[in-house]
């Protein structure tokens, strides 16, 4: 007889808010997916869902359409029934998003995405204009049709924008907010938003994690700033993984995650509080 190698525990799941579908803790980012051409790209995603990744992010603008080729490159071959889907689209009037829902199915490969949100909310006036544009309407269209099954908003500029979003009489399945160390310091998603999600039953998506790389700038490790995130009330942690051994990394910290005491998520605020109190760390919440 031959020794056999003990299997590898599962991916940790959670269940995407109201939605009831379950998800891996660890969502594989899509802007990471086009960066590397589409031989790496295609690797990634396949590695990332063997290893037992189940969700994944993408979006149409990103590398101008290139993430989601690869991405649906990569879903062929039976790789598609074993994910939970997500792109995102920037249509503010009904025509806009119907022709980028469109255009992302065809580069997808696939007749619907599990989750599509409306990306990137970052103007106090677009809450509105959305809805006078019948962006919503566009969106329940293809919600009954068959071509999403769940709709969802994401904002990284500034909370009470996305909050406008929230007040709007729509049954939002999932939002997607930076969720770090930082931002617990500036323009907090996590106190602002969060909890209004939970309260909702709405599915939260968290991303971000090391702020693009600038957190490590405060000398907290990746891993401890993944497990920080992933201890907040999260369904999912999206992380932008560009190259396998990071993605082989992430994979192992999300395998091995265990709750963040109270007592070191503190001592992490406190550690990264002079350089996070002025959101200079945190490009994304400043004006582009």
């Amino acid at each position: 007889m031959t020794d056999r190698q003990p299997s590898l525990p599962p991916l940790p799941t959670r269940v995407l808010g109201r939605t009831g579908q379950s998800v891996s803790i660890l969502g594989l980012g899509g802007y990471h997916v086009g960066a590397g051409g589409p031989e790496l790209g295609v690797r990634l995603v396949r590695e990332a869902i063997d290893a037992g990744v189940t969700f994944l992010d993408n979006a149409w603008c990103y590398h101008q359409g290139r993430s989601e080729e690869i991405m649906g490159r990569a879903l062929a071959d039976g790789y598609r029934s074993r994910v939970f889907l997500m792109t995102k689209n920037h249509g503010r009037d009904a025509e806009t998003f119907r022709r980028q829902l469109d255009q992302s199915l065809r580069r997808l490969g696939v007749h619907h995405v599990d989750l599509l949100q409306l990306h990137d909310i970052c103007e106090p006036e677009e809450p509105q204009f959305i809805l006078r544009h019948r962006v919503l309407d566009a969106a329940m269209e293809a919600k009954s049709a068959g071509r999403i099954r769940f709709l969802g908003v994401t904002g990284h500029f500034r909370p009470e924008i996305l909050e406008k979003m929230l007040d709007l009489e729509i049954p939002w399945d999932a939002v997607q907010v930076p969720v770090n160390l930082l931002d617990a310091h500036f323009h907090s998603f996590q106190q602002r938003i969060l909890p209004r999600l939970r309260d909702r039953g709405i599915g939260v998506i968290g991303m971000k994690s090391l702020s693009s790389g600038q957190l490590l700038k405060t000398g907290v490790a990746a891993r401890d700033a993944i497990r920080y995130a992933l201890s907040q009330p999260i369904d999912v942690l999206v992380s932008g993984m560009d190259r396998l051994e990071v993605l082989r990394e992430n994979i192992e910290t999300a395998r091995s995650f265990e709750p963040m005491t109270p007592q070191r998520q503190k001592e992490l605020l406190d550690q990264v509080k002079p350089l996070a109190v002025k959101g200079h760390l945190e490009q994304y919440k400043h004006p582009h």
